[in-house]
């Protein structure tokens, strides 16, 4: 490898890792406000959201970035959105792939119908999981678990509860002075206010520093396999292709779905193990699902389920004969 070769790469990982921060920082800005001021509200939001989430998840996930596949992945962590929601969000997401179309200045038409067809599969699956899993009582128990991510993140967020019982208390005892009150509460405003920005900043410290790791592992292996070696590997045959696309697009790099894109309008890829691999390929959702979500084996299965779909939207695509 040479070092200009190692340079872009690592100024790709830089870029594609600060893009998510701003995304990062006010998810978790907005959940430790919600933990700490929304009090019994929140299971009635969360109650609410369930219900349409897939459907604007969906529709979120096929704007062009993949910030939302993030925010998707660290809200269910918290069980803010449900496990519906987070597989819409991914599915919908296309991560490189509009940029790509765009550059090679491929008909609108037919980027619509990709973009269209990626957002109905994230829809009903969505809808369709969420709506099992309440069959099955496996849905949650309807609350937030905002509080565990700060345990997990060693934040010291609880120190927020404390200070504002300390704040009140000294504000009880001042009674009459009510010019001491008003200070002791300004104080304990804007202490808390503190908490929930440092809270928030170093959760997204942390969950960026892990994207950039692995951004930038992946990476490497991307520019050392080559796009050539990818086209081979994923070869002409329609089954295996599919099996394999979708396999490279689980890779939480935009490098995935730039090969698959590429490979598709070059003519080396068919439609089926294209849609397949772009289905899959959500951004840094799951990478940031298995940073912030506790339970391994509930991220496996949520991602192993994400695959199978896309493998079988992708043999439905090459088994009906569609062409985008």
């Amino acid at each position: 490898m040479t070092p200009q070769l190692f340079v872009d790469v690592l100024l790709d990982a830089v870029h594609d890792t600060l893009e998510l921060v701003p995304f990062l920082f006010v998810t978790y800005l907005a959940m430790e406000a919600l933990e700490h001021a929304a009090g019994g509200k929140t299971e009635r939001i969360i109650a609410r959201a369930d219900k349409s989430g897939p459907v604007v998840g969906a529709l979120l996930g096929a704007l062009p970035q993949c910030g939302f596949s993030a925010m998707a992945g660290t809200l269910y962590a918290a069980r803010v959105v449900s496990a519906g929601t987070l597989v819409a969000v991914i599915l919908s997401t296309s991560d490189e792939m509009i940029p790509v179309f765009v550059a090679h200045e491929q008909p609108v038409g037919r980027l619509l119908a990709i973009m269209g067809t990626k957002v109905a599969i994230g829809m009903v699956v969505g809808l369709l999981v969420d709506m099992v899993l309440r069959a099955l009582h496996r849905a949650g128990d309807g609350h937030a678990h905002i509080a565990e991510l700060c345990e997990a993140a060693h934040c010291e967020c609880d120190e927020i509860e404390g200070e504002d019982l300390d704040a009140s208390a000294d504000g009880t005892a001042a009674g009459a002075a009510g010019h001491d009150h008003a200070h002791a509460h300004g104080h304990s405003r804007g202490s808390r206010i503190w908490h929930i920005v440092r809270s928030a900043l170093i959760h997204t410290a942390e969950v960026t520093f892990f994207i950039f790791l692995v951004t930038l592992a992946f990476g490497l292996v991307i520019e050392l396999a080559g796009t050539d070696a990818i086209g081979h590997f994923l070869g002409v045959h329609p089954f295996r292709a599919t099996l394999l696309a979708a396999l490279i697009g689980l890779i939480p790099n935009c490098g995935a779905s730039v090969a698959i894109t590429e490979l598709y309008l070059a003519g080396s890829l068919g439609a089926g193990p294209m849609m397949a691999g772009l289905l899959v390929s959500g951004g840094m959702g799951l990478l940031v699902l298995f940073r912030t979500n506790r339970d391994m084996r509930q991220n496996v299965a949520i991602t192993a389920f994400i695959y199978v779909v896309g493998v079988v939207c992708g043999l439905v695509v090459s088994g009906l004969g569609i062409i985008f």
